[in-house]
């Protein structure tokens, strides 16, 4: 798998996501959905933009099974915590308030995890780090 190609692409996604949502609140003249407009931009778009150019610029070894982890675990977090932020404040759906809290938090904690991993490869892989 192309790390860099899957996270910018990804990142993409979230970043029409999020304008989209920006551009119904400023419509609409509503701010309910802002918190969940920022955590998109933020964690979606940008989080996932930065560690894809942070793949392609420095040369982590591909095979590292903590950037794998760290990978799949941002991907899977951040659809976890957006999705799970909106089903929460949002409620579309009645009755499921026990599901998206879980899901919220798992969600959350998923990509908590995975920047953990960032911070350990980071330092594990700092060889690769430099301006050189």
């Amino acid at each position: 798998m192309d790390r860099t190609r899957f996270l910018i692409k990804t990142s993409a996604v979230y970043a029409f996501i999020g304008a989209f949502i920006g551009s119904h609140m400023a419509g609409g003249g509503g701010l309910e959905l802002s918190a969940i407009h920022a955590h998109i931009l933020v964690v979606g778009w940008l989080s996932l933009f930065a560690f894809g150019i942070f793949y392609k610029v420095f040369p982590i070894p591909k095979d590292s099974k903590l950037a794998i982890a760290h990978v799949w675990g941002s991907f899977i977090g951040v659809f976890g915590l957006t999705v799970g932020m909106w089903l929460y404040y949002a409620k579309p759906f009645p009755g499921l308030e026990t599901f998206s809290t879980v899901f919220f938090i798992v969600g959350g904690t998923i990509l908590l995890i995975a920047f953990a991993i960032f911070l350990l490869i980071a330092f594990k892989h700092g060889k690769f780090i430099s301006e050189d």
